[in-house]
């Protein structure tokens, strides 16, 4: 299959490597990238030869979270086409989440909105110092609907409350105070890093290691087909709000939306 957002290359050992390849647009997330992770994951889970999978990003950012121009035309969109957008996100990351394999993420920049959400599906998440991370959803007068089961499952809600509402910014050795990374490590240590996350598992039965990760889901709180749906119907909800249009206006508008009180 041939991606134009993705890049998916696999080893001789059977490490693949999923690559989220819009260097250009800090890797956001685009209805076409959406589509693309989903059908890479589809086709990572088929493929009994893939032992472990490596989430990585070309590129200064990991992921700046959702594309404007996909942004933007949700504005136009009635509630019904901002569902399905809305469920295209969520569909993607449960995808993933639900992989066979184990799967290893490595965050070697920014990551916000959408970023957080693909960082939070990871078994492990290693990222580097100096980078930034946020749930920026809701200065935009959104929220962060369909990524939160998986960031509040990983977080905790206790974590998630520091930095779920509130849309600051954090560093990346915060995001592993929250429980969001494993590790952060130097920039030039992150590749022997992941490696050394990838190598354990080469010496473990694949079939053993995917039981076990469905054992882990299988004892967790779940999400299910009834929590993607009330995530799609939240942030749904959330963009028949005024809010929406007056943050997502005042963003591409340049200017402080009318419900900014932040000191210039």
């Amino acid at each position: 299959m041939t991606f134009e957002t993705i890049k998916l290359s696999c080893d001789e050992r059977g490490v693949a490597t999923l690559t989220l390849a819009r260097a250009d647009k800090h890797n956001a997330m685009s209805e076409l990238m959406l589509d693309e992770l989903t059908a890479a994951a589809r086709q990572i889970a088929a493929n009994k030869d893939i032992r472990v999978v490596i989430l990585s990003a070309e590129g200064k950012s990991f992921c700046a979270g959702g594309d404007l121009a996909w942004m933007r035309a949700q504005m136009d969109m009635d509630a019904g086409m901002r569902s399905g957008q809305a469920g295209k996100l969520a569909y993607m990351l449960q995808a993933l989440d639900t992989l066979p394999q184990p799967l290893i993420g490595r965050i070697h920049g920014n990551a916000f909105g959408g970023g957080v959400g693909l960082a939070s599906i990871c078994d492990v998440a290693i990222g580097v110092e100096g980078a930034l991370m946020g749930l920026t959803e809701t200065r935009l007068g959104l929220i962060p609907a369909t990524i939160g089961p998986y960031v509040i499952a990983r977080m905790g809600a206790a974590n998630a409350r520091r930095v779920f509402m509130s849309a600051r910014r954090f560093d990346t050795e915060e995001a592993q105070d929250l429980g969001l990374l494993a590790k952060v490590v130097a920039p030039d240590a992150l590749d022997a890093a992941v490696e050394a996350e990838v190598i354990p598992y080469l010496s473990c039965a694949p079939g053993a290691v995917a039981d076990a990760k469905a054992l882990i889901r299988a004892l967790s709180a779940p999400i299910d087909e009834s929590v993607i749906q009330h995530t799609i119907g939240a942030l749904a909800n959330r963009w028949e709000d005024p809010e929406s249009g007056e943050g997502i206006g005042a963003f591409f508008e340049k200017r402080a939306p009318d419900w900014s009180k932040e000191q210039s």
